[in-house]
């Protein structure tokens, strides 16, 4: 009779390593402790770096708002002011008109009315596009409203007011595109401290 080999009934040992980590890899617990401080720092920059790219971000999204707000403000300004140069060569005219209607006799002549009206549509087709008149006579004198054509003594008004207009004032909008031609009144002789001569003149001597 033939006997079978033996097939050996224990169990199987495993073969050293198997199922394991692979030989010689360690788990990230245990890392030496100068590992993870070096991790620690690694990770501590780069949160850094993070916050400042941020930081940098944020700056240039209020650096390009401020940009686009101040291109639109000029953009929106030159619009409103693109009839200047085209107004400002149209006062002289403006002023003709003006002269003449002040010098023409009073009464009801159908010449002066005509021009008259064409004077009125004149300026209100400037006006309509932002064209004003500013008064200056009674004003104190302001160098960014105003031209000093002569001084003259007044006592009635205190000095540097303007008392006569010679050739008017206009803004475009708020900003000033001609300055009124004035006469400014200055101190009158003997309008000195308490109404006296002026300082440093000498009274006559009595005799």
């Amino acid at each position: 009779m033939i006997e079978e080999p033996e097939t050996g009934g224990g169990t199987l040992e495993a073969s050293p390593g198997a199922g394991g980590p692979p030989a010689g890899e360690d788990s990230p617990a245990a890392l030496p402790a100068a590992s993870r401080e070096e991790v620690e720092r690694e990770l501590e920059a780069a949160r850094a770096a993070a916050e400042a790219a941020r930081d940098q971000l944020l700056r240039k999204a209020a650096e390009f708002e401020n940009f686009k707000r101040r291109t639109e403000a000029e953009y929106a300004n030159t619009v409103r002011n693109a009839n200047e140069s085209l107004i400002t060569a149209l006062l002289p005219i403006v002023e003709d008109f003006l002269r003449s209607l002040n010098a023409a006799p009073p009464g009801d002549d159908p010449f002066t009315k005509g021009v008259q009206l064409i004077y009125q549509k004149l300026m209100s087709a400037l006006e309509a596009r932002g064209l004003r008149a500013f008064d200056a006579v009674g004003r104190p004198f302001n160098v960014d409203e105003h031209d000093a054509l002569l001084q003259v003594p007044r006592a009635d008004v205190p000095p540097g007011t303007v008392v006569e207009e010679i050739s008017r004032g206009y803004r475009l909008n708020d900003r000033v595109i001609r300055h009124a031609r004035v006469i400014v009144s200055s101190a009158a002789a003997g309008d000195g401290p308490g109404g006296g001569p002026p300082a440093g003149s000498e009274e006559p001597a009595e005799h």
